[in-house]
């Protein structure tokens, strides 16, 4: 008899739980508002160790969530981790969107662009001697954990340092949405136009390459260039650096712990960033007078996290029957 009862208990409790067939994680309120302006997301569900900020994941009637994290790698990793290790959800076979903004190195982006990652690498986790003491022949100060050049290998790592997601969903979510109409700004217009990458001054466009993780808000082309170094290092040269921003990998860890009980299928994560604002200073510019500037990518940004974001996860809601097993 106590058998019979627990299980059904369990399957009362299975039957409660909301399946999206998509989660979207924003960061923080400006990246979560579009989604919450366009949809119908009138299910609000509260979640015990979501942020004070942020206590609750909103639903619609037809398979899409999204949760707001607040940002930093402490926010990151804890909220999500609530969701996913949480009773409230059943994640077995919902496709994971990461949704947000970043910097973007103007070598392959610019203001308002629209970037999916195949990798996504910690710029903290680290060994670190300030520039002024580094020796002659050191490119900078960044170094693996364990290592005692810049070249060499890492020593040891605390398992987090690089996610390689699935390619193929990188490509179907490039290939999805290559050709939305992404918004843009005569302020974000003119401030591009400093930058001499024909990327960097061109118009917006949605591409693939990489992003690189860290609590820090760091600005500038020599830490710019130490990231590239350090993507490149980290993946074998595998990874392209284009983006910048504070929780990924964070919530990617979270994630993964809970793909390894069994909760989620990591191949179903996909992330995307929109570039708010350039990495580094234009010809002609200081990088403390380029991290202050007024660039006018933030609301463009903003609003293709959610233009691109939502061409992905309607094309999985539509066409559910396919994208259910997983063979996207």
């Amino acid at each position: 008899l106590a058998a019979t009862l627990a299980m059904l208990s369990a399957g009362a409790l299975a039957a409660e739980r909301i399946a999206p067939k998509v989660l979207v994680i924003t960061m923080f309120g400006e990246e979560t508002k579009p989604w919450l302006d366009a949809r119908k997301l009138t299910e609000k569900i509260k979640v015990p160790g979501l942020s004070k900020e942020y206590p609750e994941v909103a639903c619609d009637t037809q398979g899409l969530c999204v949760m707001t994290t607040a940002m930093g790698y402490a926010n990151a990793a804890s909220s999500t981790a609530a969701v996913v290790l949480g009773d409230k959800f059943d994640l077995k076979q919902t496709y994971v969107l990461i949704d947000g903004i970043a910097g973007v190195d103007p070598k392959d982006g610019t203001l308002a662009s629209a970037l999916w990652a195949r990798y996504v690498i910690d710029g903290g986790l680290r060994h670190d001697i300030d520039p002024r003491q580094i020796p002659s022949d050191w490119p900078d100060g960044m170094l693996p954990l364990g290592a005692a050049k810049p070249s060499d290998k890492a020593g040891w790592s605390a398992g987090t340092e690089v996610y390689a997601l699935n390619p193929k969903l990188a490509e179907k979510a490039f290939e999805l949405t290559r050709s939305v109409e992404l918004a843009d700004g005569k302020d974000a217009e003119t401030y591009r136009a400093r930058y001499q990458d024909e990327a960097g001054h061109g118009k917006p466009s949605v591409k693939l390459c990489d992003t690189v993780s860290i609590d820090t808000y760091w600005h500038g082309s020599k830490i710019g260039d130490a990231m590239e170094r350090w993507a490149k290092h980290a993946t074998d040269g595998k990874a392209n650096y284009c983006t910048t921003q504070m929780e990924d990998n964070a919530t990617l860890t979270a994630l993964k712990r809970g793909a390894d009980a069994g909760l989620l299928d990591f191949n179903r994560i996909a992330v995307l960033r929109t570039a708010s604002n350039f990495d580094r200073e234009a010809p002609g510019q200081s990088a403390a007078e380029s991290l202050s500037a007024k660039s006018g990518g933030f609301g463009p940004s903003v609003a293709n996290a959610y233009r691109v974001g939502s061409a992905f996860a309607d094309a999985i809601i539509k066409d559910w029957p396919a994208w259910k097993a997983g063979s996207n």
